[in-house]
């Protein structure tokens, strides 16, 4: 399944999310960190027919889009105008300064692909903007700085008085990622310095002894960890740390502005403040704000050197995996409070399924392989990853998902009103996450641990890597997700002995996922095969990746091939939504049926065990996918719900991640199972 493919050359990325650094060398060298290390952009070539051309996007049109975006809503003018470059009131929500934070940082990883004058430029005066608008001892919210005494709903009386909803801390967390990133794609510190500015604040005000509180929305903790990153500064972690840990101490506190319409969600469940943090055993509240704190954790783990905060989140882990997951990788069933809700909770139609929650799970599932170097959570980054985060924007960059359903009836409206994708939200969160998540996609495909190689994604690709004194190359060609044909060219300079662990992915080993959340139909028995140098090898798996151990020498090859028959998956009978239901994968792919193939119907179709389904590759289609094609049993009921009819015709499914690319209509990924 040849496609055409565009090469890009990572020069020098520090991404969202990837836990290596490419941060200048910090002032001391850390005590602690992640047994495990994601190989660095600046190691990593891609020419791959799937992922480059949705980074190219993502450079040539979904950054410029947002920054224009960021202009047109006034979000950069309220930074002018909390540094009296112009006059007028604050516009849109308290958060909105995180949005022009994020997209900076997209922006910096974009210039990190692809020198651009005009971009840096751009982001130049950006920096001097915000360095206008931030006061005189560090602190930076534009809606206070603009009107002290009328500043937007939820934003508190005064400094800090409303942590609980204000988002004062959330929006400098983004913050110190951008300007992380930022040094490390210039190595100028115009931004940093503002970035540390703030951050000094926030010692000099908070801690043990000083204010107490913590952040209604984590992210705080991650920007922190990102300066302790570039700094070496112990105190920025103790700080993430001490936030962390003010969870679950106290309770109430100011509420909301009634007026403000997110008034009803500010409950202690809601924000992760039923329970200090160590004792949570089950993911409960707000999802995007319990991935980005159980993401914080694990960098208080890693870096800080406490497994307290690791049991911490394996037990988390074992209950969203396990219980509050769906089949795309999404998280967050309510949209009534973009909330989880309780065990086995996983309505199709309603699921909220937010694209920052999906980022913010692909951001844990890295932490965690990092931590405990096992593919079962590298299985749970690919699912979201290549259904559930990235049906989140358009195949064109230029519109996006703020939910993401597994149903849809073609009618009903999404968030704000829209029924299909939309150019822009009020409350922009998701677009923002995207721009500066797709350039770190390469960053999820190698790691190292001593001497071993992980290879974790398959996508064309090469790298150079040192083993203890050993210079290695590594070149991936593939075609994957449309099969499942991998090669590998190892080069080492000189021969010498190390290892290389190629993950074997649960859907190749019979298990859809980790847990008993979802499981097969039935078995495959097409196994894995694997190949050195031409010659089949047995596949001896340790921790879920096929481990193979000798002397390389220049010219070795591996060949690995993962079997891609068309797999039916059942729900755990605990999810009651999924019942009787069965839906469709092939490779890491959730597959979903779309109205405008199918007669503009799809939520009367139900699929018979014996249907044969192909696949075939389309490249006319959707940027080129593969397709799955059948029969489907369109079924006629009457109102009490007794079925009349039933009749079977041609059916075709394509990639979750593509749906609604063609305008708004029907869509399901789970239809109802006839058992033959």
């Amino acid at each position: 399944m040849k496609k055409n493919s565009t090469t890009i050359v990572i020069l020098w990325i520090l991404a969202a999310g990837t836990i290596a650094s490419c941060f200048r060398r910090p002032e001391k060298e850390l005590a602690h960190d992640y047994p495990i290390r994601p190989v660095a952009f600046t190691q990593v070539q891609v020419n791959d027919g799937f992922w480059a051309p949705k980074i190219e996007t993502n450079r040539t049109v979904t950054v410029p889009f947002a920054l224009r975006k960021n202009e047109e809503t006034g979000r950069v003018d309220n930074f002018r105008k909390a540094a009296g470059l112009m006059k007028g009131p604050h516009q849109g929500k308290r958060y909105n300064d995180s949005d022009v934070f994020k997209v900076m940082e997209g922006a910096a990883y974009t210039l990190m692909l692809h020198p651009d004058p005009d971009l840096k430029k751009r982001l130049d005066d950006l920096i001097a903007i915000i360095g206008k608008a931030q006061e005189p001892d560090g602190y930076l919210y534009t809606t206070r700085t603009i009107d002290p005494k009328n500043p937007a709903p939820g934003a508190g009386k005064e400094r800090w008085s409303n942590l609980r909803v204000s988002h004062e801390l959330y929006n400098v967390g983004h913050m110190y990622e951008a300007a992380a990133a930022h040094y490390a794609a210039t190595a100028e510190r115009s931004f940093l310095d503002i970035a540390l500015k703030n951050a000094d604040l926030l010692l000099r005000t908070f801690g043990p002894g000083k204010r107490r509180g913590f952040p209604g929305h984590q992210e705080i903790e991650i920007g922190l960890s990102k300066l302790y990153r570039a700094t070496g500064r112990q105190a920025y972690l103790d700080l993430a740390k001490f936030f962390l840990d003010e969870r679950g101490q106290y309770f109430g506190g100011e509420r909301h502005d009634p007026k403000d319409p997110f008034a009803v969600y500010d409950s202690d469940e809601y924000l992760q403040n039923h329970k200090p943090v160590l004792e949570q055993d089950e993911a409960v509240g707000h999802a995007v704000r319990a991935m980005y704190m159980y993401a914080g954790m694990a960098e208080v783990a890693a870096l800080g050197g406490r497994p307290e905060y690791v049991r911490a989140i394996d037990r988390l882990w074992e209950n969203v995996a396990g219980k509050k997951m769906y089949l795309t990788g999404g998280v967050g069933a309510r949209d009534t409070s973009e909330a989880f809700g309780d065990a086995y909770e996983l309505p199709n139609a309603t699921a909220y399924t937010e694209t920052c929650a999906a980022i913010g799970n692909a951001l844990w599932q890295q932490r965690l392989f990092l931590l405990h170097g096992e593919a079962k959570y590298v299985d749970a980054l690919e699912r979201v990853m290549y259904n559930g985060l990235i049906s989140g924007v358009s195949l064109d960059g230029m519109s996006f998902f703020y939910q993401n359903p597994l149903e849809f009836d073609g009618k009903t409206k999404l968030y704000q009103e829209q029924v299909g994708r939309a150019p822009w939200f009020e409350v922009a969160c998701c677009p923002p996450n995207i721009t500066r998540f797709l350039p770190s996609v390469p960053g999820y495909v190698y790691a190292l641990n001593n001497d071993i190689i992980y290879v974790n994604l398959f996508l064309a690709s090469s790298v150079a890597v040192e083993i203890g004194n050993l210079k290695v190359s590594v070149r991936q060609e593939t075609s994957y997700p449309w099969d499942g044909e991998v090669k590998f060219a190892v080069e080492p300079e000189k021969p010498g002995e190390f290892a290389l662990y190629l993950r074997i992915p649960g859907w190749a080993r019979n298990e859809p996922v980790p847990t008993d959340l979802y499981r097969f139909a039935d078995q495959n028995d097409e196994k894995p095969e694997l190949k050195v140098n031409g010659a089949a090898i047995g596949i001896e798996i340790d921790k879920g990746y096929a481990r193979i151990r000798r002397t390389w020498k220049k010219g070795d090859t591996v060949e690995l091939n993962l079997p891609m028959p068309v797999r039916r998956v059942l729900a755990n009978d605990a999810v009651k939504e999924d019942a009787g239901k069965v839906a469709l994968q092939r490779g890491p792919l959730v597959f979903c049926a779309e109205g405008i193939d199918n007669g503009g119907k799809v939520l009367d179709l139900a699929l018979s065990d014996n249907t044969v389904l192909q696949a075939e590759f389309r490249p006319d289609l959707l940027n080129g996918v593969v397709v799955l094609k059948g029969k489907a049993a369109a079924l006629a009921k009457a109102a009490d719900g007794r079925i009349t009819s039933q009749k079977d015709r041609d059916v075709l499914f394509v990639p979750y991640y593509a749906w609604a690319n063609r305008g708004a209509g029907e869509m399901a990924v789970w239809l109802p199972r006839i058992i033959r």
